[in-house]
C-alpha cells in the first residue's frame, strides 16, 4: 500500500486489513500531514516515513496500534511529543530525530519496557531528562544529541546494561560524566561531547572490551589517558579533542591501531612515539595544539598527521619542520583566499585558489602567506575524497558569485594561518553562503548549520547559523571583524560544537562552512597606478644623478679645486721678502711713464728703466714683458732668490710693483752701473 501526497491529509480512509504490515515511504518530499486514518490498519507493525516534509502533530489514534517501528524522523512536525506515544508498548524503535518539538521528553516513554532504539536528536527538547527512563531495561541504542536540556546528565546509566550505543553531543547537559557510565559493558559506541559546567577524571571504561568507536570531546576531562585505551583491539575511532589531558605516550607497538585518532587541543606533553609518526596513509592521528617536546626523530609534513602548534611555545613541527622551505619573502599587508575553489579577481582584488582536497587529520603548509589545518572526522558516512569541499546545487544569483559556488568544509576544526604578515590592525573579511541546505517544500530545508568562529582565538561568532541570518540559502552572508597581528601571524578557526543538525540533506551534513576570506592591513601602503610608477621611476632617477654630482663637488671641494685662488699681491705679501713694495704709479713717476729715453736695457723677460724716486734715488726698474714667457711663478722665484742675497758684488734688491698685471723689480742703479763699468770693455753711457 502507497502514500499518496496531499495538503492536508495523507491518507483517504482506510479499511480495516490483515495484509498491510508495513508503510515504507521515505525520501519522497510528501506533503501534507501525519493521517489519523492510518489506526485503522490493525495489524501494521512498521511506519517509516522519513524525509519527507510531513507537517502538523502525531495523531492520538496512533496509540491504538500495535507498532514496532515507528520513524517519522526529518520531517516537519511540530508540538509537544505526545505523551500517548507512551502507549504503544510494543514499540521497539522509535525515531523522532530531526524534527520541530518542543518541550520536554514525555515521563510516559518511561512505559515502552520494549524499546531497543531511541532516537531523539535534534529535536528542540528543553527541560530535565525524565528518570522515568530509567525503566527502559531493554533499551540498546540512545542517541538524545543537539537539543536544549537542563541540568546534569542524569545518572541512570545502571538500568541500561544492554546498551550499546549512547550518543549525548551538545545536548545542553552539563557535567560531570556520571561515574555508573562504567556499568556499561556492552558499549560499543559511545559519544559525549561539548559538556559544560563542572569537569572530571578519565571516566572508567575498563570493562568496555568491545569499543569500537569512543568520543569524548570537550567534556572537560583532565588527568591522563588511562592504558586501557591503548589496548582496546577493536577501536577504530578515538576522538579526546578538546579536553584538559596530560601526560607522556608509551613507545609500545602493541598500541591502539585505532584507525581515526584525535587529541586535538590538550596538554599533552612528552615525545611523540616512533608508532604515531610511522604509519601509513590509512590512519588519521591529529595532535594539533599540544605542547610536545621536539624529539630527535625527523617529523616531516605528512598528509595523515595533523601537528599544527603541536609543540610547546606553539611550534608547529620540530627540527625538520616544512615551513623551512617557505621562508617570508617580504611583509604581507592583504591576503584573499577563495576557500575551495579556484582562483579568480573580483573588483580588482585577486583571491588565490584553495582547491586541496583537505584531509580528517592534516596540516601541509604550501603557501608562503597562509596554510589551513583540518581537523575532524564525518561520522555516520563513509568517507570519501570530496568530504572537504561544497559544491553549489543550485544557480546562484548574488554578486560575486565566483566566491560561492563552492566552500571548504570541516566535521570539527577548520585553521586559517596566516604568516608573514606586517604587524598592525586589520580587518577580518568573512564571506559565508549556504549551499547545501535548501529552503522549499522539502526535507532538505530542515537542516540547520550551527558553527562557531574564532579570530586570533577570540569568540566572534557564536552559535552561527548562515541560513537564519540571511534568511535564505545561496545568499551572501559578509561578516567583519578588527584584529591585531603580533609577531606576523593571525589565526582564523571555525569550530563545530555538536550543535544542529547533522543528517540532513544526508548524514554527514554539518559543521563550519567557509567560502572566501579576506585579510587586509588598515594602514597598508597605498598602491601607485602606473603613471604614479613611471613618475616614481623617472624621479628617483634624477634625484640619483643629483646626489652623484653633489658627490663629485664635494670631493673637489674637499681638494680644494674651488677655494678662490689668491691674488699676487696676497702672495707676494705673504712671502717673507727682505725689500719694500712700491705702487705703479710711483713707477711711472720715477720713470715719466716709462719713457723710452730711460730706458737702459732689455732681456728676455722685459725692458729695464732708469727711474728717479722723489727722494732723488736713483734705481734700475726691470718691467716684465707681456711676451715674456716667465710666469707669475718664475716671477715670484726670481723674487724671492734676490731679495735673500747680501754680498757686495750682487746687485741689492730695492723693491718691487705687482699691481693687476704689472709686474716690476727696482734695483740700485748705481751698482749695475758699477758692475757694466768693471766688466765692459767698451765705454760706459
Amino acid at each position: 500500500m502507497g502514500l499518496r501526497p496531499s495538503t492536508t491529509v495523507l491518507l483517504p480512509a482506510i479499511a480495516p486489513s490483515p495484509t498491510v504490515n508495513v508503510i515504507l515511504k521515505s525520501w519522497q518530499d510528501l506533503d501534507g500531514v501525519l493521517p489519523p486514518s492510518l489506526s485503522k490498519l490493525l495489524y501494521i507493525k512498521t511506519v517509516i516515513l522519513h524525509r519527507n516534509y510531513l507537517k502538523g502533530i502525531i495523531p492520538r489514534e496512533w496509540a491504538a496500534l500495535k507498532l514496532e517501528t515507528l520513524s517519522v524522523a526529518m520531517n516537519h512536525i511540530t508540538g509537544p511529543i505526545p505523551g500517548y506515544l507512551g502507549n504503544i508498548t510494543t514499540l521497539k524503535y522509535l525515531s523522532l530525530e530531526n524534527n520541530q518539538f518542543s518541550g520536554t521528553i514525555p515521563p510516559e516513554f518511561g512505559r515502552l519496557v520494549n524499546l531497543e532504539n531511541l532516537t531523539l536528536n535534534a529535536t528542540y527538547l528543553t527541560g530535565k531528562f525524565p528518570l522515568s527512563l530509567a525503566n527502559l531495561s531493554n533499551l540498546k541504542e540512545l542517541r538524545i544529541s543537539s537539543n536544549n536540556f537542563t541540568g546534569k546528565i542524569p545518572d541512570i546509566f545502571r538500568s541500561w546494561k544492554q546498551l550499546e550505543k549512547l550518543e549525548i553531543q551538545a545536548s545542553g547537559f552539563e557535567g560531570p560524566i556520571p561515574s555508573s557510565l562504567a556499568l556499561l559493558h556492552n558499549l560499543v559506541e559511545l559519544r559525549i561531547s561539548d559538556l559544560p559546567g563542572e569537569g572530571s577524571k578519565f571516566p572508567n571504561l575498563k570493562n568496555m572490551k568491545n569499543m569500537y568507536r569512543l568520543m569524548l570531546r570537550s567534556c572537560n576531562i583532565s588527568g591522563t589517558i588511562p592504558d586501557y585505551i591503548w589496548e582496546l583491539s577493536g577501536l577504530q575511532i578515538l576522538d579526546l579533542s578538546f579536553n584538559k589531558l596530560e601526560g607522556n605516550f608509551s613507545d609500545s607497538e602493541s598500541l591502539t591501531k585505532a584507525q581515526y585518532m584525535y587529541l586535538t587541543k590538550n596538554s599533552l606533553a612528552g615525545h611523540i612515539p616512533e608508532w604515531m609518526s610511522i604509519r601509513d596513509s590509512r590512519y588519521q592521528i591529529d595532535l594539533s595544539y599540544n605542547n610536545f617536546s621536539e624529539s630527535h626523530q625527523s617529523l616531516s609534513c605528512r598528509e595523515n598527521l595533523n601537528l599544527f602548534q603541536s609543540f610547546s611555545g606553539g611550534k608547529n613541527l620540530g627540527p625538520d619542520n616544512c615551513l623551512k622551505s617557505l621562508p617570508c619573502s617580504k611583509d604581507w599587508y592583504s591576503v584573499n583566499i577563495n576557500c575551495g575553489g579556484g582562483a579568480t579577481t573580483i573588483n580588482g582584488v585577486n583571491y588565490e585558489a584553495d582547491e586541496d582536497l583537505g584531509g580528517r587529520a592534516k596540516y601541509v603548509p604550501l603557501k608562503e602567506t597562509w596554510e589551513t589545518s583540518s581537523t575532524g572526522l564525518f561520522w555516520d558516512t563513509t568517507p570519501t575524497s570530496m568530504d572537504f569541499i561544497a559544491r553549489n546545487v543550485s544557480v546562484l544569483r548574488t554578486n560575486n558569485s565566483e566566491l560561492y559556488t563552492r566552500a571548504r568544509l570541516s566535521p570539527l576544526s577548520l585553521t586559517y594561518y596566516f604568516r608573514c604578515l606586517a604587524n598592525g590592525n586589520y580587518t577580518v573579511t568573512l564571506h559565508f553562503a549556504e549551499i547545501v541546505i535548501r529552503d522549499n517544500r522539502s526535507y532538505q530545508s530542515l537542516g540547520r548549520r550551527i558553527f562557531d568562529v574564532y579570530v586570533q582565538e577570540k569568540l566572534e561568532l557564536k552559535d552561527f547559523n548562515i541560513k537564519n541570518e540571511e534568511k535564505g540559502v545561496d545568499k551572501a552572508a559578509i561578516r567583519k571583524f578588527k584584529t591585531v597581528v603580533r609577531n606576523k601571524t593571525l589565526t582564523i578557526r571555525f569550530h563545530w560544537a555538536g550543535k544542529g543538525t547533522t543528517a540532513i540533506p544526508r548524514r554527514g551534513t554539518y559543521g563550519p562552512l567557509i567560502s572566501a576570506i579576506s585579510v587586509d592591513s588598515d594602514h597598508r601602503p597605498r598602491v601607485l597606478n602606473a603613471w604614479e610608477k613611471n613618475l616614481k621611476v623617472v624621479v628617483g632617477a634624477v634625484v640619483s644623478v643629483l646626489c652623484l654630482v653633489l658627490v663629485i663637488l664635494g670631493i673637489l671641494w674637499w681638494k680644494g679645486y674651488f677655494q678662490p685662488k689668491p691674488s699676487r699681491e696676497q702672495v707676494l705679501r705673504g712671502l717673507d721678502l727682505q725689500t719694500g713694495f712700491f705702487t705703479f704709479i710711483q713707477m711711472k713717476a720715477a720713470t715719466n711713464n716709462f719713457d723710452p729715453a730711460n730706458k737702459i736695457g732689455e732681456g728676455g723677460f722685459g725692458a729695464v728703466y732708469k727711474g728717479v724716486l722723489l727722494d732723488g734715488t736713483i734705481i734700475a726698474i726691470k718691467k716684465l714683458s707681456s711676451k715674456s714667457r716667465q710666469g707669475d711663478r718664475e716671477f715670484l722665484n726670481e723674487l724671492g732668490m734676490i731679495s735673500g742675497l747680501q754680498h757686495p758684488n750682487v746687485v741689492r734688491l730695492y723693491g718691487c710693483c705687482v699691481e693687476g698685471t704689472q709686474l716690476l723689480l727696482d734695483m740700485n742703479t748705481w751698482k749695475i752701473i758699477a758692475l757694466h763699468m768693471l766688466y765692459s770693455i767698451g765705454p760706459c753711457q
